[in-house]
């Protein structure tokens, strides 16, 4: 069965089906001005409210992309991220630059993760 969290009639935060947590991209609130780590920082901490929420965690995390605007940040981001993900299980992951929906954003990540 799918169960949907924290829905609109545009997306779900996360959907679950068969033991996954499917994450929709997180990105920093609206009015938030922070550079790259603080965004980073910030889209982290929402992830794991959000597996929280569906009785996951950051070691159950199976795949993360990641998308920045500019490959100038990747070393920024990197840095929060090492300090963040779970060294013995880390997921695997994917970083490309891209636009994204709006100028102040930095960084987007989407995540799947075992519940």
């Amino acid at each position: 069965m799918i169960t949907r969290y924290q829905s609109n009639s545009r997306m779900s935060q996360v959907a679950t089906y068969n033991g996954l947590a499917y994450l929709s991209g997180q990105v920093a609130k609206k009015d938030d001005s922070q550079d790259i780590t603080g965004q980073t920082k910030q889209i982290l901490q929402q992830i794991e409210e959000l597996l929280d929420s569906v009785g996951s965690d950051k070691s159950k995390l199976l795949s993360v992309t990641i998308w920045i605007t500019d490959m100038k940040n990747f070393q920024g981001m990197n840095k929060v991220w090492d300090a963040w993900v779970n060294g013995e299980a880390p997921p695997a992951r994917a970083c490309v630059e891209s636009r994204l929906a709006r100028d102040e954003l930095l960084v987007e990540m989407q995540a799947v993760a075992a519940c």
